[in-house]
């Protein structure tokens, strides 16, 4: 129990980590773009109801939204830090303080890959005011359609590419099948139905846009798996200096796969 409560410790402290330096990436690169898309909006806005007399005050100042911004990276960080510990449990549980610093790289490539890069590839990001509300639910649903399919495009790779492993396949084996087990779930992506609302965003805001918010996202993930692979090989030297000699932590396993049972 303990060492499963240190676990979650190490990816809750890890995901705090990124989710303050994602935070802190786009608040000073990310939300200039996201304040001249507010003020481009409010003056269309503006624009189209000049011949009404009423005006509606904005319920949160975009200076509480910039501070908004970092808790909720944090949070997030957070909750998918505590998910890469969990996912790490279950499938290194018979030897977790292995191979912590290339374990966690492989999990935060394959949870960005899956949560977030295909997902956007269907559906980019768009900036603040874009969008019809009435359309909330439809785009909502989409996206979440786009989260299963590439989780399960991912989890499909990732045990396709240890079944062929562990039958002695190459390299060039291993990875082609994974390439083509990604390619298949990024066509399965587009039998989904297109984003409903037209774009009115210039074309150079608006991928200036998608990319800050790519570059933001490989932030989180990146920091996200230095953090735990750290802390991961950290604990893992603390194991072994404070393990008996010959004992069960102090045995010498393999830094990448499990050990093998005797």
């Amino acid at each position: 129990m303990s060492s499963v409560m240190s676990l979650l410790g190490r990816g809750a402290a890890a995901g705090t980590v990124a989710g303050l330096l994602s935070g802190g990436f786009s608040w000073l690169l990310v939300e200039p773009l996201m304040d001249r898309a507010v003020r481009r909006e409010a003056a269309h806005e503006a624009a189209e109801h000049s011949a009404h007399a009423g005006h509606h005050a904005e319920v949160f100042s975009r200076a509480t939204q910039h501070a908004g911004l970092l808790v909720a990276t944090t949070v997030t960080g957070l909750a998918l830090g505590l998910l890469l510990a969990v996912v790490h449990l279950l499938l290194h549980r018979h030897a977790p303080g292995t191979g912590a610093w290339p374990r966690a790289l492989r999990l935060a490539a394959a949870g960005f890959t899956g949560l977030w890069l295909l997902p956007f590839v269907r559906y980019p990001s768009d900036p603040p005011g874009v969008g019809d509300p009435g359309t909330v639910g439809p785009r909502t649903q989409a996206w979440l359609g786009a989260v299963a399919i590439g989780l399960i495009g991912v989890a499909l790779a990732w045990a396709l590419h240890g079944r062929l492993a562990r039958r002695g396949h190459g390299a060039p084996a291993r990875q082609l099948c994974v390439a083509g087990v990604l390619g298949a779930a990024t066509a399965a992506l587009f039998t989904l139905p297109g984003d409903p609302d037209a774009l009115t965003v210039p074309a150079g805001p608006l991928w200036d846009f998608r990319l800050w918010s790519v570059a933001t996202a490989l932030v989180l993930w990146a920091a996200l798996g230095a953090a735990f692979g750290l802390l991961g090989e950290r604990a893992g030297r603390r194991s072994r200096r404070t393990a008996p000699h010959g004992g069960l932590l102090g045995a010498t396993a393999s830094p990448i796969e499990p050990s093998t049972p005797r």
